[in-house]
């Protein structure tokens, strides 16, 4: 094996084999290493196995968390979700637009590997599975690090091995700790586009929902979004609450209108006009999942006619204005992607390079910049790597 390199890229996810193929691109001689056996676990497993590869509608300064939000601007207007839509379809991958400008594979996520697989081939970069970089060192022309056994150097570094989200596929704080090995701050990282979790007394209260999906509205502070939920057997799931775990922090309530658009108070006091014989859960079965309603007025008793307006009240509010106090999340074990990262102040905007050591870069998720569920992260995957590898 070659033991000089002008590039080494440490992680064969997303925004490695964009930056490998960039940078090969320009006649830069490459090697991209990684752990796992497979490049692009994370793609291969997106978007239930089709990959939501990248969203129309990706805003910088809207569908991005970060402690600098200006941070993320530069890479992403240079490479757009155009631009990676050409390459797809230059490649003859079929896709389709879901809803909220989601883009996903006709076909599978696999598309994707191949495409980017074929992509770096041409451009020369050399691909090394199954070996775990070791130690490294800055030197005077770049960078020394040790590859399985072997010593490798190079002129640029660059580390693209993501945060700690999917354990189980070797996701790790490899990042992080390069990082503080070369002087650079890491911000508070943590799980996010993650289920919600709920106590004990309320699971018990909510066990009948398990399973159960609505369309909801789902609020902390000035966020809202409206997309699925999904009641499960630990607490909240679905993409609103996703979303909005990204937000969420220990200690904090949320609100949820499980019926966006409907004034159940209103429609209670109309059925208690005209149907008042008929049970409050068959009024809401109308408008909710029949096991939400049932649930919703388990104990009630009697009929809508019979009940009390502050009772309508009280279950209108239970319906539109849910407000719940998760008491943590499902963890970076079914966390999409880890909040926080390799803090953007240290790193050069244009080209994801360290200030203080030339030659260094950390790209997509390893960074403390984070998208929200729907393509969004890919996208800042293959701006980010693309940056980089236009200068590495």
């Amino acid at each position: 094996m070659d033991q000089s390199f002008d590039v080494v890229v440490i992680g064969a996810g997303a925004a490695g084999m964009m930056c490998a193929i960039e940078a090969g691109k320009r006649g830069r001689r490459v090697l991209i290493l990684d752990h796992a056996s497979a490049p692009g676990e994370k793609i291969r497993i997106s978007g239930g196995g089709r990959c939501n590869f990248t969203n129309i509608g990706t805003a910088a300064r809207k569908n991005f968390l970060s402690d600098n939000p200006h941070f993320c601007i530069s890479a992403l207007s240079r490479y757009t979700p155009a631009d990676f839509i050409s390459l797809v379809t230059r490649h003859g991958i079929a896709f389709h637009e879901k809803a909220l400008g989601q883009l996903f594979c006709d076909d599978r996520a696999r598309q994707i590997i191949d495409m980017l697989l074929a992509e770096m081939k041409a451009a020369g970069a050399k691909l090394r599975l199954g070996v775990t970089a070791g130690a490294l060192e800055k030197t005077n022309d770049g960078f020394a690090l040790d590859v399985g056994g072997q010593l490798v150097d190079c002129q640029s570094l660059v580390i693209a091995t993501g945060g700690k989200s999917i354990p189980k596929m070797g996701a790790t704080g490899f990042a992080y700790d390069v990082a503080r090995q070369f002087g650079l701050r890491v911000t508070e990282t943590r799980p996010a586009l993650v289920p919600l979790t709920f106590e004990a007394g309320l699971l018990e209260k909510l066990a009948p929902l398990s399973g159960v999906s609505v369309q909801a509205r789902v609020r902390h502070g000035g966020t809202v979004f409206e997309e699925g939920l999904l009641f499960t057997h630990r607490g909240l799931s679905g993409p609103a609450i996703l979303q909005i775990s990204s937000y969420w922090r220990e200690g904090d309530a949320i609100t949820i209108d499980l019926a966006p658009g409907i004034d159940i108070l209103a429609v209670l006091r109309e059925a208690k006009k005209t149907t008042g014989k008929r049970r409050c859960d068959t009024v809401l079965a109308a408008y909710l999942p029949a096991r939400l309603a049932e649930t919703l007025c388990a104990g009630l008793g009697g009929t809508v006619g019979d009940a009390p307006d502050a009772v309508l009240q009280a279950l209108a509010h239970s319906v539109n204005a849910w407000t719940v106090k998760p008491v943590g999340s499902e963890g970076y074990r079914t966390a999409e992607v880890t909040l926080g990262g390799v803090d953007t102040d240290d790193l050069e905007s244009k080209t994801l390079a360290a200030r203080i050591v030339p030659g260094l870069h950390f790209i997509g998720e390893a960074v403390d910049v984070t998208g929200w569920l729907g393509g969004y992260n890919f996208q800042w995957a293959w701006a980010s790597g693309w940056a980089a590898g236009q200068v590495a």
